[in-house]
């Protein structure tokens, strides 16, 4: 019981982890984005940055999903 225990945490860092490193590569091709963007202007500039900020946004949502989970995997285990 113990053991089983003792692996929860771990399980609950994986997740978290693994949800940090798809996030990670969101914010990547956001930031590739942003940089191919600078030389835009007008409507074109606009619309980069909209699409930007969606890439931005859905970094942060994976995060708050990895987060949700591995809490939730950590009050399962106690």
């Amino acid at each position: 019981m113990t053991l089983a225990a003792c692996g929860q945490p771990q399980e609950a860092a994986n997740v978290e982890n693994a949800y940090d490193n798809q996030a990670d590569a969101i914010d990547n091709m956001a930031d590739n984005m942003e940089q191919a963007g600078d030389n835009l202007t007008g409507a074109a500039a606009a619309a980069n940055e909209n699409a930007v900020d969606r890439l931005e946004d859905k970094a942060d949502a994976v995060r708050n999903a990895g987060d949700e989970k591995a809490d939730a995997i950590e009050k399962n285990a106690m």
